[in-house]
């Protein structure tokens, strides 16, 4: 059972209460900030986090690139650890129905705890920074992103349980986070006092900070067996709404948070008038599909069996994010929907 988000920051992560935080702005009941999406954005499936040889992967660039090509993503982050892989030496692939995206997956340290965020659209290797502390060497990573004019996201805080919570909290300028990573040791649903991403997607939201959640693969393994001990790809993905199938349109997207996450779900749209959040699942076989809208504290708001689920908000909601459950038990996440009622804070 997930742990609520309150509970969350009451006990697990220690900080203040959030109890001034989740005030409605006013008496006027909550309306959806209706996000502006352009009426001619395609959905582009891609994978943001994959390694080659070039850092510690099993297999070339030009080969990773071809599995991805071949399977039907539509562009792809080649994010090898302090790596620049530039694609204009796989020129070859890149044609109208797939893009490379530069990145680097940025990595450092501070003491035992490992920082790793990754850098998208990228223009040069961005050398890894150190800091004083471990907020200050994660903030020192995305400031040093955010400087070249490239998107970061944070990368499986669980792995070797380096960032909790109250670390994320604190950090500013950033606006994705990975909830969910195909590598078999990074933790997504935490143990012990350790919360999940979700569980701690969650606390953050609800404690005022604005943060929307990434699925990847995080693959090393394409050769040999494909099984759950191994770092194989196809394991989680992201959906970006974008006008069209360039670097700079697909990330700015994503840090705008118009995208989906999945590791299996397909969805065929998202609407959102300011009363209503509406989804259209695709079928795939013979599977059937649960869908949980949840909002603050992570509590579920309600829950649709159907291909067409929709909420219709009740008047005092901060926000309503979505989670397409499949019966295979994949995931798909729709951002949070944010309303008049939510109070962004910065610690």
């Amino acid at each position: 059972m997930r742990h609520t988000a309150t509970a969350l920051l009451s006990s697990a992560i220690a900080l203040v209460s959030i109890s001034g935080d989740v005030a409605a702005q006013g008496s006027a009941p909550a309306r959806f900030a209706v996000p502006a999406v352009p009426t001619n954005a395609q959905w582009f499936k891609g994978n943001t986090h994959t390694h080659t040889t070039n850092s510690d992967g099993d297999t070339p660039p030009e080969a990773v690139a071809r599995w991805y090509k071949s399977h039907g993503y539509r562009f792809l982050v080649l994010s090898d650890h302090n790596v620049f892989t530039n694609p204009a030496t796989l020129a070859s692939l890149m044609d109208s129905t797939f893009l490379l995206v530069p990145g680097e997956e940025v990595t450092t340290s501070f003491q035992s705890a490992s920082v790793h965020v990754n850098a998208l659209e990228i223009s040069r290797l961005i050398p890894a920074p150190k800091g004083g502390s471990l907020v200050e060497t994660v903030q020192n990573t995305i400031d040093a992103i955010r400087a070249e004019g490239a998107v970061p996201h944070i990368n499986h805080p669980n792995f070797r349980w380096s960032l909790d919570t109250a670390v994320l909290w604190r950090v500013k300028n950033d606006r994705l986070l990975e909830i969910h990573n195909g590598h078999p040791t990074v933790h997504n649903e935490g143990g012990g006092e350790t919360p999940g991403m979700e569980d701690a997607w969650d606390a953050l939201l609800t404690r005022g900070k604005r943060l929307y959640g990434i699925a990847v693969d995080d693959a090393h393994h394409f050769q040999g067996e494909f099984a759950p001990e191994r770092a194989n790809p196809g394991r989680g993905w992201v959906v970006v709404q974008a006008t069209t199938l360039n670097g700079r349109a697909l990330v700015e997207a994503l840090d705008a948070g118009r995208f989906y996450a999945s590791s299996g779900p397909v969805l065929e749209a998202i609407t959102i008038t300011e009363s209503q959040l509406s989804i259209r699942i695709t079928r795939q076989g013979d599977f059937k599909y649960t869908t949980e809208f949840v909002g603050a504290n992570g509590r579920v708001l309600a829950v649709n069996k159907s291909l067409t689920p929709q909420y219709t908000l009740q008047g005092d909601e901060m926000y309503v994010r979505a989670r397409v459950i499949d019966s295979a038990g994949r995931v798909a996440w729709v951002q949070p929907v944010f309303t008049t009622r939510y109070v962004e804070r910065q610690p």
